[in-house]
């Protein structure tokens, strides 16, 4: 029987909820964190959801049907040695859904959609390489404010001696 199978339309014909299903799962690989619409986001929690418990068993069969899903060999190869790996004592709750407001354009319901263990080294590097990006910008503007080797003063003398000089190289 198929109860609770029931999912939402979106009010979009079946191959375009296919599409926003594909694109929604795929960012949500890559960054691991997205801003959607509510109803988007807890359609998408069940599907990250399944996604992830697929890939908790690595072998071939199942990552021929998360390519299916993700139609992408990189994304494949993260979800099942990256992502996987931190859910592999967890039965479900991959995923978390927090409510951020209300957009202004169409007042519709906006929520955060979050994988519930994100790897915090990521972030750490992250804040690692735009602090060295700030010290080299910070040295190239030092680099730039700073005195070059003075030059000897030109003096009257010397202009007179190039005229002359230019005179008789053109002789």
């Amino acid at each position: 029987m198929r109860h609770k199978k029931k999912s939402q339309k979106f009010s979009r014909p079946r191959a375009q909820r296919k599409a926003l299903k594909k694109s929604l799962l795929r960012s949500l690989v890559i960054y691991e964190r997205i801003k959607t619409s509510e109803a988007k986001a807890t359609e998408l929690s069940s599907w990250i959801d399944r996604l992830i418990s697929l890939a908790k068993e690595p072998t071939l069969a199942n990552k021929r049907l998360a390519y299916e899903v993700l139609c992408d060999h990189l994304l494949v190869k993260k979800l099942f040695d990256n992502i996987a790996p931190r859910f592999k004592g967890i039965n479900g709750g991959y995923s978390r859904v927090l409510n951020l407001g209300y957009r202004k354009g169409d007042a519709c319901k906006i929520s955060l959609i979050e994988l519930t263990r994100i790897e915090k080294k990521e972030k750490k590097e992250v804040h690692k390489k735009e602090k060295e990006e700030k010290h080299v910008e910070i040295e190239r503007k030092e680099e730039k404010h700073a005195p070059l080797k003075e030059k000897p003063k030109k003096t009257i003398i010397d202009g007179v001696k190039g005229i002359f000089k230019k005179e008789r190289d053109s002789l």
